[in-house]
This record gives C-alpha cells, structure tokens and sequence, in this order.
C-alpha cells in the first residue's frame, strides 16, 4: 500500500502595492436585503446502478425502495428485497430569489449508505423541502458524476469521488422564492464589508437621486440604508435596477472557482499575487506486504502457516521552490507549479495557503 503526503510550505513576501481603483456597478458590490438564495434538503432513491449500490446492512435504502413500490400497487416486505442497484441520497439545492414555479435548477446528490458509486444512475421523484418544512421545488434525472470506479477479480481503480455528482436542472420548481423588501425602503448589503465603499455607494446615490435631501446613508461598513424616491413608490422594480447600474469607485473582487470532488479550478487571467515563495515537496510512505509459506518437515505433526513479511519505506523528495515576482498571476502560478510536476490537488492546497496569508487577493469559491 502507499501513501502519498504533499508537504507545503509558504513564505509570504511583501505586499503588492494596492491595485488601482476602478469603476464597478453597484450591483457587483451589494445586494439588496431580503433577496437572498435558500437552501433546499431532500431525500432521494438512485436506481439504475451496476451492482455498486447499498448492501444489505443499509437498512433504510430496503424500506426506502419498499415504499416506492408500496404506492406503485408493488407490495414487498423489506426483508424480502435483495437489491443492489439502488442507493439512498440527499439531494440538496440552491434556489435562487424570486425563483418562479417552472423554473428549472441544479441539484447535488451524495450516498449516505454504503453505495461504492452512483455512476449511470438515475434519481427517482424527490422532493426538497426548505427550513420551514415547505415543497420547494421536484428533483429527478440521470446522475453526472466527476469521477469513476471500476472493479474486476478483486481490483479496483477510482477516480474522484463517485459518491457524489450533479444533475444539471435536474429540479423544477414549484413554489414561490420568499424574498421580503420592505415598501419605501431598501437596504443595500455590501458583499464584502468595508467603509470606505459603503460611503461612496451612499454618495453616489445621492448626486443621481437627490442632491439636495439625500435619500442614501451608510448604516456601517456592511450596509447602505435608501428610502424610494416619492417619484419610484409604485416602480421599486424601476428603481433597484437604476440602483444597480450607477457606477461606483471601488476595488472589485475577483473569484477563483474550485472543485475538490473532481480537481477543477477555474479562475480569471488577470487575477494578481503579491510576491510570495512557495516550496514543494513529497513524502512517500510504502507499505509491503509478502506472505510466505512455512512448510513443516515430514512426519512432525506440524501444520503448514502462511507467515506475513511486512517492510517499510520511506522516502522524501527535495523540496521544490517556486518564486513569483510582483504582479504575477494566478495563470502564471498554475504553470509554474504545473512544471515542477504539482498535481491540481496540489494547486488547490497552495491557492488555500495563499488566500489564507493574504497574498492572494481573490474569493475562492468551492463546488
């Protein structure tokens, strides 16, 4: 058996000077309160598997498809199912504000038995529910998962996490979003709290709508309150999309998107690094098991044993550095770690490291 552990280390260097400030919408910057997406839970039946579902101690996958069966005119006692082309899964979604009835979504599935892969199955009527316990939206289609395992005469090879994929609008939804805004007034929340912003989305406001008895004031760092315009109280609609459009000095913040299940990352080019050095290395531990054959003499009333012969080794590769020099991008880390041989695993840890000690200047977002 071996284990792989990547060891990172990171030095941070100086700063980077501050980017230049430029002209971003205001709707880059906040939201509106109350508009706001919601998180949907449900359980789910999978079928269709190649014999890589639940086994038998999955005690509520049995009753789970039994049920199925019971309201199809289909009556089998639990006990009596011996399957293994099914598994039980929470299916869980994002739904978006103002969310209309027909409007399709994206939805997650993960086993929570002990199904070894979801591949080629097909998710089963479900519905998700939200915090209040209401029917939000149906989910049901084919699984597309980021990886893969395939077994033969006792091996096995896999790939990613087969235990979780997606089904792209995969749900319909069939209830309103709630999304609550308070008539006359609006509260506009930064997504990314900071003063100086805050005060310039207020100001901005203010030379547009009134620049005599202003209408916008920064609550904090975090909020703007606005009171509708006595001219907007019957089109808010009208209004917030003037609102969004007005542009607003500001530094805007880049996204760098990543995927753990299937070791995607998908960020902007001209995404900045400050200075920082990045060293790489492996630590491989191996794991070897022998069985020998211990074979009594003859006629010695001794029985023949099979004796486990176990070694150890380790080794460890020199470390790797990797310096940046001020302005680099995250394109050019990537093709950098990418050349002394760093798997996207690998880039994923280190991106970590680096937003986390200030050096990367983005918001990382996990799938």
């Amino acid at each position: 058996m071996r284990k792989h552990l990547i060891t990172l280390c990171m030095v941070s260097g100086a700063l980077a000077a501050a980017a230049t400030p430029q002209q971003a919408p205001i709707r880059d910057l906040a939201t509106v309160a109350g508009v706001r997406d919601n998180q949907l839970v449900g359980y789910g039946l999978i079928v269709g598997l190649n014999g890589t579902g639940d086994r038998r101690q999955t005690m509520f996958s049995a009753q789970s498809l039994t049920n199925l069966l019971e309201r199809m005119g289909v009556s089998v006692p639990p006990s009596a199912i011996r399957v293994s082309n099914t598994a039980a899964v929470l299916v869980t979604a994002t739904l978006p504000p103002f969310a209309e009835p027909g409007m399709r979504i994206d939805v997650t599935v993960s086993a929570i038995g002990d199904a070894t892969s979801l591949q080629g199955g097909t998710l089963i009527l479900s519905s998700l529910r939200g915090p209040d316990g209401e029917v939000y939206a149906l989910a049901q289609g084919p699984v597309v998962l980021g990886g893969y395992m395939a077994t033969a005469a006792g091996s096995s090879k896999t790939l990613n996490h087969p235990t979780a994929g997606r089904i792209p609008n995969g749900a319909i939804v069939e209830r309103r979003s709630p999304a609550a805004v308070a008539p006359g007034q609006i509260q506009l929340q930064l997504r990314k709290a900071d003063f100086t912003t805050a005060s310039k989305i207020a100001e901005a406001l203010n030379r547009q709508f009134s620049p005599g008895s202003p209408i916008a004031r920064a609550v904090n760092g975090g909020a703007v309150s606005v009171t509708v315009p006595p001219e907007f109280r019957t089109r808010e609609t009208d209004f917030i999309a003037r609102i969004e459009n007005i542009q607003v000095e500001s530094r805007t913040s880049n996204r760098v998107v990543i995927n753990e299940r299937t070791g995607t990352i998908v960020m902007g080019s001209d995404v900045v690094l400050s200075p920082a050095t990045i060293l790489h290395g492996a630590l491989v531990v191996e794991i070897q098991t022998n069985f020998n054959v211990s074979q009594p003499q003859p006629f010695s009333q001794g029985q023949t044993q099979v004796v486990p012969e176990v070694s150890i080794k380790a080794t460890e590769e020199r470390p790797k550095p990797v310096t940046l020099s001020n302005g680099a991008t995250v394109e050019q880390l990537a093709k950098a770690l990418t050349s002394i041989g760093a798997t996207a695993r690998d880039i994923i840890a280190i991106l970590q490291s680096l937003r986390a000690a200030g050096a990367l200047d983005a918001d990382l977002e996990v799938i």
